[in-house]
């Protein structure tokens, strides 16, 4: 009875995913979180929504109302990248000097994202404004046959997400631990992966080292008693032999019949 009942419940709760996947199908940032001030690589997913059309064109528009010093692309594989800047109204004050014109639009054309299909385009942003705690990235989804799919509504705390949802990156107070000039998230990754492995061969060492010292009481309690073992087994042996030899002797001095 408890089989079938857990057989039901996960039918319905495939049934449920299947139904719901859909709705969360739209294009998103990753990370969806980065620190302030720092630089970070984002990967925009876009998923084709439609069952008899690829998507032909993406288009990101990067926030002017908190430009963007620095942004660079990455080439991806079958697509044409074209980056729009337009000058600032307000110059950006950078560690490196003054910045009078920024990116405003990233656009990839060129490629296909089939049915049933999604990609990634990469970018890289920094210094992230330290004065907001989000930036929205209003894109654009153009399928073949010209049909745009516009993901350009801001999510609203409390509310329903909207059926088209911009994507959205929530900016957090710094830790100090970012790096000026790189991907902030690459840097950490990197980070993490050193400490990891450095406390992984720590670890494993350590485990070696108590292993190795484990292996070496189990020798030294082996040996101790198999000499123990050897030893008792020469006394046996001694006293055995010194029976034989006596009995030996009784039955030799003893008088014929």
């Amino acid at each position: 009875m408890k089989t079938r009942i857990a057989t039901v419940g996960l039918i319905a709760g495939s049934a449920v995913l299947l139904l719901a996947g859909p709705a969360f199908a739209h294009v998103t940032v990753n990370p969806d979180e980065a620190e302030q001030g720092g630089y970070t690589k984002l990967t925009f997913k876009v998923p084709n929504e439609r069952d008899d059309a690829a998507t032909t064109k993406v288009e990101v528009n990067l926030p002017t109302d908190h430009p963007l010093a620095s942004v660079s692309t990455t080439p991806v594989a079958g697509w044409k990248v074209q980056v729009t800047k337009a000058k600032l109204d307000k110059p950006i004050k950078t560690d490196d000097g003054q910045v009078t014109e920024a990116v405003t639009k990233v656009t990839w054309s060129g490629g296909k994202i089939n049915p049933g299909e999604f990609l990634e385009f990469p970018i890289s942003v920094g210094p992230l404004p330290t004065d907001t705690d989000k930036l929205v990235f209003k894109a654009l989804q153009t399928y073949a046959g010209g049909e745009v799919v516009r993901w350009i509504q801001e999510p609203e705390e409390g509310q329903a997400e909207p059926d088209n949802p911009a994507p959205v990156l929530t900016l957090t107070k710094a830790t100090g631990e970012g790096h000026h000039g790189g991907a902030a998230g690459a840097s950490d990754d990197h980070s993490a992966d050193k400490a990891g492995d450095t406390a992984g061969g720590d670890k494993a060492a350590g485990g070696d080292k108590a292993a190795g010292g484990h292996d070496e009481a189990s020798s030294d309690t082996s040996d101790t008693t198999a000499r123990t073992l050897g030893i008792v087994g020469i006394v046996v042996g001694v006293i055995g032999t010194g029976i034989g030899f006596a009995g030996l002797r009784r039955r030799n001095s003893a008088p014929s019949a």
